[in-house]
């Protein structure tokens, strides 16, 4: 099995939390986004939408989309589930997972930077203003998701989960952007118990092997 992504890729990110919980050996594919290279004929066979990871499954199927990926992890190697099987933890997991991957990253993603700057000819300031504006909106209502949750080390329950798959690697770009998190101690919880793990180090960007 092949996981394609990008060392910085947050989605790539997610993946590579959720394979490294699981123990599942893959062949890690380097896609050099900075180059233009998910933008390739080669590579939009694999995710038509142009963007990392793909993951090629061991029937050698292609499939995109991070969730959907962590979604066939979790159906094909249940042990370690990162979705809760009952409510109320799944419905909280995947609130959390979705105010994150649907809410917060497409809107702060790198093409979508790249076209302020490219297309719209916004400045830097101006860039790192949009960026600060949906980190603290988005991250505001995780913190109170988690608060109603009662979270404690980890989004939801005494595990890591989807939710955890998704908030590290957010957090993770959120500090590179040099935002102010002062306000979110309950991620902040969360963010310093799952780094601290070997599946999360693992995953880390700053671990791969494809790093550019």
């Amino acid at each position: 099995m092949k996981l394609y992504g990008f060392f910085n890729s947050s989605a790539s990110y997610r993946v590579r939390i959720a394979l490294a919980l699981k123990g599942i050996d893959y062949q890690s594919i380097g896609v050099n986004i900075r180059v233009g290279e998910q933008k390739t004929a080669e590579f939009s066979r694999l995710n038509p939408m142009g963007l990392v990871p793909a993951w090629i499954t061991d029937k050698g199927e292609s499939l995109g989309q991070s969730l959907a990926i962590i979604d066939w992890l979790d159906r094909h190697y249940p042990l370690t589930p990162l979705l809760p099987a009952e409510d109320p933890h799944r419905m909280r997991v995947m609130e959390i997972a979705g105010a994150i991957s649907c809410d917060i990253h497409p809107i702060n993603n790198r093409r979508v930077l790249d076209y302020l700057s490219e297309e719209l000819h916004i400045t830097e300031e101006a860039k790192q203003r949009w960026y600060d504006h949906w980190i603290r909106q988005g991250l505001s209502a995780v913190e109170q998701l988690l608060q109603h949750n009662s979270s404690g080390q980890f989004c939801v329950g005494d595990v890591p989960t989807l939710a955890d798959c998704c908030l590290i690697p957010q957090w993770a770009n959120a500090l590179r952007m040099g935002c102010d998190l002062r306000d979110y101690p309950r991620c902040r919880t969360v963010y310093e118990t799952c780094i601290r793990l070997p599946a999360f180090i693992a995953a880390a960007p700053e671990n791969q092997p494809e790093k550019i």
